[in-house]
């Protein structure tokens, strides 16, 4: 027989949903650095004081102590490093944010390499809490870039737009996640990025996000 110690995987990530599992459970999904997405049942989530309760929330960002069974995974541990707890003091930005996590939930998959989409997710949220720009810019911005990081961008038409959104384009395309939201546009080029980023991801996303008719 296998030690429990055996079957115990720590993983760092985010959760990125969240449902009620029988009277005073969850299931949570995660998106993590190691597994890439993966669906965790929380044992007693629901029970008021439980110590799990925060930790299952969506946003909540950190280490998860989790005990692989023959079907599931189920939460034995968490030591949350960020439970951003902006996304629920603003309506507006939480509608934001859990469009970002709709999107990571649509191109995550398990025992995927999805590092770089988790550095995005972060990256994205950190910035909705802590604005540089519009939330409108902030969400063109991730919308480019997750669909660059899953290989679907296409080239931005020049004959179309200014040369300052190609440019834009361009960095966003060549720059590391977490240098991806710190530039600038004036006015009329930040309008036609937001403008190429909604044409791109109605072309390429294949489903309806709730949180974005919420935003819409």
């Amino acid at each position: 027989m296998n030690n429990i110690s055996e079957n115990l995987l720590s993983v760092t990530g985010m959760v990125i949903k969240q449902e009620p599992s029988g009277e005073f459970d969850r299931r949570v999904v995660i998106l993590t650095k190691e597994k890439g997405k993966i669906s965790v049942f929380a044992k007693g989530a629901r029970r008021q004081n439980s110590i799990l309760s925060a930790a299952t929330n969506p946003f909540a960002f950190g280490h998860f102590v989790l005990f692989a069974g023959r079907s599931a995974y189920s939460l034995r541990e968490a030591f949350i490093d960020n439970y951003f707890e902006g996304m629920r003091s603003d309506i507006k930005m939480a509608f934001y944010g859990m469009y970002f996590l709709e999107i990571a939930d649509y191109y995550s998959r398990e025992n995927n390499d999805d590092e770089e989409m988790l550095r995005l997710l972060y990256q994205g949220v950190r910035v909705l809490e802590n604005p540089l720009h519009s939330l409108k810019f902030t969400r063109a911005v991730f919308e480019i870039k997750a669909i660059q990081i899953n290989g679907e961008l296409p080239e931005c038409d020049a004959n179309k737009y200014a040369p300052g959104v190609i440019k834009a384009v361009s960095f966003i395309r060549e720059s590391p996640v977490n240098k991806v939201f710190s530039f600038k546009l004036s006015e009329e080029s930040e309008n036609e990025l937001i403008e190429w980023a909604k044409e791109v991801s109605d072309f390429t996303f294949d489903k309806k996000f709730t949180s974005l008719e919420l935003i819409d």
